[in-house]
């Protein structure tokens, strides 16, 4: 195997993102607007799909190029029928140090026993509001925030890991975070904002409607002493901060106000093989392709070798007004966030 791995801007490959559908329950106004993915909209057909014995020959693959990490994405991950069984598999390959997964949290009290038994630690769970009004409006559902909540604390008795994810946009919901920060700080439980980013072509982005890391936390600076913490490993997303006299944090991901793209290590898949080497790409490598036509390890290497080797994605580095309204975008709801 041919080592170390990195692309033209010596960025190594550490992070794997799967996503294992790309249907989702939710119709997100930042993600699956619901007035673009209706009743009628096509998804993937099954047979379009990865299998996850396919997945986990990727992902193994991938593990011996370096990876590390890989978070589980969708679409709506739990709306993929064998989830245990996946993660059952991906725990036995030898060097991969970390499994996570992101949800909307709704089917967490149906599955969260199972995924902890398999194996799983950590969750990645969206929660925008703590306002029924707000939150039922954009998740476009009518979904009531209240039943995330119970879902967090049901797998919080489990044992789970649980991170928040935050989208904060301007107009929308910026009146939540003094209480979303209230709440989870004294759940013990990391909240993380998340600027409202230009991923896909179908949520009416623009920077004016970007609420910055520096807003935030001017805001929470108001209410807190905050105290920086330092990042745990190289490519880390999230600028991170301890609450004074707690051992409770809060998280930024500040990705259109403060570029991390010179420190990204990730690498996505999407749940019909396709290999995208950043969160905002316009095309992917087909590795289901090569898989479907019995390519050994070795040809399944190099070509992914190819690809990030020659990896020189930074659009959040050079991303304008202009270049996000007009370049075509994959959706996010397709590659997972």
């Amino acid at each position: 195997m041919k080592q170390p791995l990195t692309d033209t801007l010596s960025r190594p490959l550490r992070d794997l993102r799967i996503s294992v559908t790309d249907r989702c329950n939710f119709r997100c106004t930042y993600c699956m607007p619901k007035e673009v993915f209706g009743d009628k909209y096509v998804f993937l057909p099954k047979s379009e799909l990865l299998t996850f014995e396919e997945m986990t020959r990727l992902a193994s693959i991938f593990v011996q190029m370096g990876v590390k990490k890989i978070r589980l994405t969708g679409g709506e991950p739990l709306l993929r029928n064998g989830l245990p069984e996946f993660i059952k598999m991906l725990r036995k390959l030898e060097g991969l140090k970390d499994i996570g997964l992101t949800t909307n949290g709704l089917l967490l009290n149906k599955y969260g026993k199972a995924l902890y038994e398999a194996g799983l630690r950590r969750l990645n769970i969206s929660l925008d509001a703590l306002s029924k009004d707000i939150f039922s409006k954009m998740n476009g559902r009518g979904i009531n925030p209240g039943l995330i909540l119970e879902n967090i604390e049901y797998v919080k008795s489990l044992g789970f890991s649980v991170k928040v994810n935050m989208v904060v946009q301007r107009g929308v919901n910026e009146q939540e975070v003094i209480p979303m920060s209230a709440y989870f700080k004294e759940k013990h439980i990391t909240l993380r904002f998340i600027e409202f980013m230009d991923v896909g072509n179908d949520n009416d982005w623009s920077f004016q409607k970007v609420v910055s890391k520096k807003e935030i936390l001017s805001e929470l600076l108001n209410q807190y002493q905050l105290i920086p913490v330092d990042a745990n490993y190289f490519g880390e997303v999230a600028e991170r901060y301890r609450y004074e006299n707690s051992d409770s944090e809060i998280g930024f991901i500040p990705s259109v106000s403060k570029s991390f793209c010179s420190s990204c290590t990730r690498a996505r898949l999407s749940s019909d093989g396709k290999l995208y080497t950043c969160l905002f790409a316009t095309n992917g490598y087909d590795l289901r392709q090569l898989l479907r036509e019995n390519a050994t390890n070795n040809e399944l290497s190099n070509a992914i070798w190819q690809v990030w080797n020659n990896r020189t994605d930074r659009y959040s580095d050079e991303r304008t007004d202009l270049q996000a309204i007009s370049r075509k975008k994959i959706g996010m709801s397709y590659i997972g966030g």
